[in-house]
């Protein structure tokens, strides 16, 4: 009979137990529900006021978003102001930029002063306000137009001494001989066949039979042939009504309409034509008129040297 009893009263206490435990867990779910349908309310109630513009609402809404706008606002002047010192630094490398050019330009021969972007300027510093978005953009936009006025003026420069470089070397200043010796200047002379004053409208250099001849600048072949007087003979037109031309030639490496450079071997050194020996007869020919040669070699000499001397600007 106690056993019974006894075992009656535990099933009974465990039921018990069993309520309580559900008891306390509806009451957390319905205190979490409750809660939650509270916020969810407030927010309502909130937005809706507002929206509304009810008495209150909007300034408990400033003091809300307060810290949100604040950090916005700091966010976005750091940036501003990190945008401003690259700015700065942009333009400042322009000015660099500018005066290259201008000194560039003093080479190429143009003056600097017919393109200059903006007059100068400058003073004393004052610290002023921030930068504004606005203003950032607007002084943006100006450096953008400078840059691009400034590529336009480097492009001339460019061009300038491209123009320069090409003419140079169409110019006949490289020796045709290379080391070679000068025999006979331009001008009257005793002719060495006849023995009576002639002119004699090139320069002589003596040199063995095979030696190379080298193009005292670039341009065309337009005549490759075998004369009476000259022999073996090249002409080479570079424009501008001025042609060089080779005689004497023991064989020709060019014909006619190929395109030469400065410097390139077109024939070897011989003494075919009216000739007493070995040796390159060189002429130089500006519209129909023969020059003295060695005024143009010797402007090329001239040229080198300079391009030679330590801090030359024009030194390659």
């Amino acid at each position: 009979m106690h056993i019974i009893i006894t075992d009656a009263w535990l099933a009974k206490s465990q039921a018990l137990h069993l309520s309580g435990l559900k008891l306390a867990l509806s009451g957390i779910l319905l205190s979490i529900l409750v809660m939650l349908g509270s916020v969810a309310a407030y927010h309502w109630v909130f937005l809706h006021g507002v929206r509304q513009e009810w008495p209150g609402f909007n300034s408990v809404a400033r003091l809300v978003t307060q810290g949100d706008v604040d950090s916005k606002e700091l966010y976005m002047r750091e940036n501003l102001d990190a945008m401003a010192r690259k700015l700065g630094e942009m333009q400042a490398r322009m000015l660099q930029i500018e005066s290259l050019g201008e000194r560039v330009a003093g080479l190429a021969g143009l003056k600097p002063e017919e393109f200059k972007v903006q007059p100068g300027s400058g003073g004393a510093l004052v610290s002023g306000r921030d930068f504004t978005l606005p203003e950032l953009m607007s002084a943006m936009n100006q450096l953008d137009r400078v840059s691009g006025a400034g590529v336009d003026w480097l492009t001339v420069i460019e061009s300038r001494l491209f123009d320069q470089k090409i003419q140079r070397t169409l110019v006949p200043t490289e020796e045709p001989v290379a080391g070679g010796r000068i025999g006979s200047p331009f001008g009257f002379r005793i002719d060495p066949i006849t023995g009576r004053s002639a002119l004699h409208t090139g320069l002589d250099f003596p040199a063995d039979t095979g030696t190379p001849i080298l193009a005292a600048a670039g341009g065309v072949v337009v005549v490759q042939d075998m004369h009476p007087a000259y022999g073996n003979m090249v002409e080479v037109d570079h424009g501008n009504d001025l042609i060089t031309r080779y005689a004497h030639a023991s064989r020709v490496l060019v014909k006619k309409g190929d395109i030469v450079k400065r410097g390139q071997v077109i024939a070897a050194v011989g003494s075919t034509g009216r000739s007493t020996g070995p040796h390159l007869h060189f002429e130089v020919w500006v519209s129909g008129v023969p020059q003295d040669p060695s005024r143009f070699l010797a402007a090329g000499e001239t040229l080198a040297a300079a391009q030679l001397v330590p801090g030359n600007p024009r030194r390659p």
